[in-house]
């Protein structure tokens, strides 16, 4: 067979170009990026940053909880409150925050002119957070707390994760919050496991059998918490693979409809 004749489509689109007139005010100019030239164009470095240990743990810890199979016991304390309940509870407890070291100092001071002076010290019981896994154990198994908060991201998580149980025996009302140095400021603290409310004043007395109510109802008698098993997503990898799967077995079991 003779070859059919070359055509030189490149070469007259390449003249088309050329003939074009240049606008003089638009000039074209190749940028070079070698070194000592034009600057770099911004790129998403994020990858190959080497990030601090602390931060790999924490990444690889939220993926492995996500891939294994979580007990129900430890599932429950990612099942937090929301943003709207959070805060109404924070705005109450901020309330009955315990007195700073300077506020103490202040205190101090002044039962101590009132004593020189011979008057009689402001002996009063003030109603304040308690905080201290041992403490608040305490005051939940001898039933005084009326209230308990559990930070969810406690670290080992022994140490707290029999609290919600003890708390559903003892009919205490608790919920899981976001998290522990939160939970840690409203008592001065850097950090806190857990906080406990004893006594609510009258003029918030409404507010709390509120707040309980509501806890009892998503907590206490929830059964569902103490069933539910968390984990058990797989990878966007793993993920392919299965589809890729599920549509070749597909295919077969068409194919064999057909014949």
């Amino acid at each position: 067979m003779p070859k059919a004749p070359k055509t030189n489509k490149s070469k007259k689109i390449s003249k088309k170009i050329a003939d074009r007139k240049k606008n003089p005010l638009f000039v074209k100019e190749a940028k070079n990026f070698r070194i000592g030239n034009d600057v770099q164009p911004k790129r998403d470095l994020s990858r190959y940053v080497r990030w601090p240990r602390y931060i790999l743990l924490h990444r690889q810890k939220k993926i492995l909880l996500q891939r294994i199979k979580v007990p129900a016991a430890i599932h429950q304390f990612s099942k937090t409150l929301d943003k709207n309940q959070s805060s109404k509870i924070y705005s109450l407890l901020k309330k009955y925050s315990p007195e700073t070291k300077t506020e103490k100092k202040q205190r101090l001071i002044k039962a101590a002119e009132q004593k020189t002076q011979n008057q009689k010290p402001d002996t009063k019981k003030v109603n304040v957070l308690k905080f201290g896994l041992n403490h608040v154990t305490t005051l939940v198994e001898t039933k005084k707390a009326k209230l308990v908060l559990i930070a969810y991201d406690v670290d080992p998580i022994e140490l707290v994760v029999w609290l919600p149980q003890l708390c559903r025996r003892q009919e205490v009302p608790f919920a899981f919050v976001k998290n522990k140095a939160r939970l840690g400021a409203l008592v001065h603290q850097k950090t806190a496991t857990c906080v406990a409310l004893t006594e609510v004043r009258k003029e918030d007395q409404a507010e709390f059998d509120n707040l309980a109510r509501d806890l009892r109802q998503h907590y206490n008698e929830n059964h569902e918490l103490l069933r539910t098993i968390g984990g058990g997503q797989v990878g966007i990898k793993s993920r392919h693979q299965q589809e890729a799967l599920k549509k070749a077995l597909e295919l077969e079991e068409l194919k064999k409809t057909s014949q």
